[in-house]
């Protein structure tokens, strides 16, 4: 229990565990002057501190003071020390231990001696002191000396602590076993050869052997027991804030392990002593037994290491495919391996934060299971429950987040010359230590690895699967959809209020909020966004390319236009000719519209406008989302003659976010689809109606829905325009995905095209709007390469990452899509991917022509938002660099 500071209250208590009224009290001071009297344990990493005594049972403390001091050697506040109640004694344990506040600062070694650590003592009632221990500290070497100040009794003020040589482990406290300090788990008021099944805190006869300590079970039968083991030391830690490192049963790995066989390799979390051993070295550790986050290890202090002299035969790695299972994995545990097969990049998203790279056993990255199958159904359930079965954690041996921490030291893995994409396949060049950590396996290098040493500790080598340009599409003409991440010329030094994110400088580089502001911070943080979008949409190459979250400037007291038109002056500039025009917006504009919106540009050399564009204006459905805009277009031939007969309609769109939603079916329901589902189906219902009238207004039934609809392949709002007629396209011709969310890849990007006509009334191709697509591709350029790239993430680490290049302008893949053949009005059906158009190739026939399970097109995409998701279409990229609007 709870000592008070105060005797007025600590009278009422019988508090003091280890209370024994009846035994006959033995002098306090005849037993402290035979030396029997001793500070036996000291708890400072628990969620309670206390100090216990050993003595005789029976000895009366009453009116002791136990306390301790600070590295400076005085006590720092009242609340560190603690006068004994009346009618306090020993028990029968032989230990009583008392609550009182102990100093955390504490450090072992040479640092110490003298100079650094808290002490603990112990002042009878007749004002001697009984014991002065400090925590850490060299044994046998100088001792902190207490100081004089408001709250250090006299009887410690000039005196010197004994050091302990040993510091506590996380939950643990030290206590002295025979002759020496050791870090265990705390025993309060019993003495460690008292304790309750009479081997907790021992050392059991013996070196235990790994492989025991591990068991075959997920947990060590060990926990909480001391045990003294023997391994080579096989990765170490000295920085980077895993403090130990794994050892290993001499001469075990290699291959062809038994199934079920208990590992050879476990972590030692030793803060005190990492930093004295090597690789390769033979020790001997003692310490307790825990699982830390579901890794066992073992926590030793800094008496608890002891280099063996005899030879060891050397570890061998484990050279095998990386095995599924929890089960196989534990046999694993700790251990050091070899992967021998490649493993595909599932997520870069952390690495720039935590220096993480998700990978996927086996070929293929991991589907969304909405993308593939309906949401909730058993197949969905079962994808991704495979997919958290192939799941493993590439991590850089170390624990910082780089945003917060460590910024001058190079980010590990990732480099201009040698990008890590999802999709693209990893190989293990060297061994790695099987770990786990925060619900997740993870390969380990051997020593901390970043940018700076990755030429000799980086693992692990990938390929490059960039290009250029995306693949040919065919067609008179092409279609694209483009996600510009909040592109507002409008930045946010022009407006007062705002808030920002900032790089490690201090220089402001995005709008972090405060502000109608989502994009640049200033010029400068535009300029390197600019650019890239820029080099990205010429690269693209497409007649027509819809846009989304592009500056709405009527917000900011502007023409509607000017960040388009700004826009459309750069991509002319970089492209020396007047390559590219936009869509005027319309005379009618909604009322009340979001800060970004939807608009179309083009290039006048391939297409013509035909008619005024139109903006469809339901506040019912769109007002939290941002409203369809459409524009029919007829393609040139190659004299430049304008060929009204194929006059096609394109509308763009950005349908609400599944980060937040309000009212009836738009909550998270669990099954994969998010918030804002119900809002996003009566999105479609009002498109497909919008869609019906334009094909009537423009005579064409040659119609292509495009755009970001926050919807993945099989989920609700887009079984909406599949029973309305309509086909995705990128879905039915490639295997390829737009966007990468929580490791999953899927399209929540799309362009759908129209799978009916009316040869009567239709446009005189004869060819429905799908039949005249002649090819498409998913250009990976964006979501798959990692968020430092991004312009927004400029400066944050001493690694300059940002190229004037199309790579990572935004979070979402451009889907492009050709259209009319000049051969064959029918269009080319084998273009793009056969397997996507085959309902049973991913088994499924959820939906005729659904994405194929084996893609490894290294997309995905949770679009769930980041920063305010309750905001119509969520924000930018903000405090973890997702894209604002799911």
């Amino acid at each position: 229990m709870k000592v008070t500071t105060t005797l007025s209250s600590a009278a009422t208590l019988s508090l003091v565990a280890g209370l024994a009224l009846p035994l006959a009290p033995v002098a306090a001071t005849d037993a402290a002057a035979d030396g029997d009297i001793h500070i036996s344990e000291i708890a400072y990493t628990s969620s309670t501190d206390f100090i216990e005594v050993a003595a005789d049972p029976g000895t009366d403390i009453s009116g002791w003071t136990f306390g301790s001091v600070t590295r400076g050697g005085s006590v720092q506040a009242q609340e560190n020390t603690v006068t004994v109640p009346e009618d306090t004694t020993v028990g029968d344990s032989g230990a009583v231990a008392i609550d009182v506040s102990i100093t955390n600062s504490v450090k072992a070694g040479s640092a110490a001696d003298g100079e650094y650590g808290s002490s603990a003592f112990v002042i009878d009632d007749d004002g001697e002191l009984v014991d002065f221990q400090q925590i850490g500290g060299v044994v046998d070497g100088k001792g902190v000396t207490g100081t004089k100040n408001t709250f250090t009794p006299a009887p410690v003020i000039g005196q010197e602590a004994e050091p302990t040589g040993a510091t506590a482990a996380g939950g643990q406290s030290i206590q002295l076993t025979g002759d020496a300090w050791k870090s265990a788990a705390p025993t309060p008021n019993a003495l460690p050869d008292s304790s309750d099944d009479g081997d907790d805190g021992e050392t059991p006869d013996g070196v235990t052997p790994i492989a025991d300590i591990q068991g075959t079970g997920d947990a060590s039968p060990f926990q909480g027991k001391t045990v003294t083991t023997r391994g080579v030391v096989t990765a170490a830690y000295p920085e980077g804030g895993l403090n130990g490192y794994y050892i290993q049963t001499p001469g075990t790995g290699e291959a062809d392990r038994a199934d079920g066989a208990a590992s050879d390799g476990i972590f030692v979390y030793s803060p005190d002593t990492v930093a004295d051993i090597s690789i390769d070295d033979h020790v001997e550790v003692t310490g307790t037994v825990s699982e830390h986050y579901g890794q066992t290890q073992i926590s030793v202090s800094a008496s608890g290491v002891e280099t063996v002299d005899e030879p060891a035969e050397a570890v061998k790695p484990v050279e095998d495919a990386f095995p599924a299972g929890d089960e196989k994995r534990e046999s694993l545990e700790g251990m050091l391996l070899q992967p021998s097969e490649s493993l595909t990049v599932a997520d870069n998203y952390n690495t720039n934060t935590y220096g993480e790279v998700v990978l996927a056993i086996g070929e293929g990255t991991l589907d969304q299971p909405t993308d593939v199958h309906r949401p909730g159904t058993p197949e969905a359930k079962a994808l991704e429950a495979e997919n958290l079965d192939r799941e493993v954690v590439l991590d850089d041996g170390a624990t910082v987040n780089f945003l917060k921490a460590d910024k001058d030291i190079p980010l590990p893995y990732l480099s201009k010359k040698d990008p890590v994409r999802v999709g693209a396949q990893a190989s293990f060049t060297s061994p790695v230590v099987l770990g786990f950590d925060h619900e997740k396996w993870r390969f380990q290098p051997t020593t901390r690895l970043t940018g700076d040493n990755a030429e000799a500790v980086q693992p692990t080598t990938f390929t490059d699967t960039r290009t250029e340009a995306p693949e040919a599409v065919g067609g008179q003409v092409s279609l694209a959809s483009f996600n510009v991440l909040n592109y507002f010329t409008t930045t946010g030094d022009q407006l007062s209020g705002c808030q920002y994110y900032d790089d490690r400088e201090g220089n402001h580089i995005t709008v972090r909020g405060g502000c109608d502001a989502r994009g640049a911070a200033n010029a400068e943080s535009l300029k390197r966004q600019e650019t890239k979008f820029v080099t990205a949409i010429n690269k693209l190459d497409a007649s027509v390319v819809s846009l989304m979250e592009i500056e709405n400037s009527a917000a900011f007291g502007k023409d509607r236009d000017d960040a388009l038109a700004t826009l459309v002056k750069r991509l002319n500039e970089a492209a020396g000719t007047e390559k590219w025009d936009f869509v005027d917006s319309p005379a009618a504009v909604p009322s009340d519209e979001d800060v970004i919106r939807t608009a179309l540009i083009y290039q006048p050399a391939e297409v013509a406008p035909q008619n005024e564009s139109t903006i469809l204006d339901d506040q019912d459905a769109f007002s939290n989302a941002r409203e369809p805009l459409s524009q029919a277009f007829a393609p040139k031939d190659g004299t430049g003659e304008i060929e009204k007969d194929k006059t096609f309609v394109t509308i763009s769109n950005h349908f609400k976010s599944k980060g937040s939603g309000s009212g009836p079916g738009n909550e998270d329901s669990g099954d994969g689809q998010g918030a804002s589902n119900a809002d996003r189906v009566k999105q479609a219902e009002a498109l497909v109606g919008f869609a019906g009238d334009q094909q009537e207004a423009t005579n064409s039934d040659l119609v292509y829905l495009l755009g970001d609809f926050n919807s993945y392949t099989q989920e609700d709002p887009m079984q909406v325009f599949y029973e309305a007629g309509y086909k995705d396209i990128a879905a039915e011709k490639t295997d390829e995905s737009t966007y990468v969310y929580g490791s999953r890849t899927g399209s929540l990007d799309h362009v759908l095209a129209l799978d009916a006509s009316d040869e009567a009334d239709g446009a005189g191709t004869g060819a429905t709007a799908f039949d005249s697509v002649t090819g498409a591709d998913v250009w990976n350029i964006n979501s798959v390469e990692s968020l430092a790239l991004e312009y927004s993430r400029f400066n944050y680490n001493v690694s300059d990452l940002f190229a004037p290049d199309q790579f990572r302008a935004s979070d979402h893949d451009p889907v492009v899509v050709g259209l009319f053949d000049s051969s064959d009005e029918g269009g080319d059906d084998d273009a793009g991917a056969d397997a996507g158009n085959d309902a049973d190739a991913d088994g499924s026939s959820d939906h005729p022509g659904g994405k194929n399970a084996g893609k490894n097109g290294g997309k995905n995409g949770n679009h769930w938002g980041s920063r305010d998701g309750d905001h119509p279409g969520g924000k930018n990229a903000g405090k973890n660099g997702r894209h604002n609007g799911w």
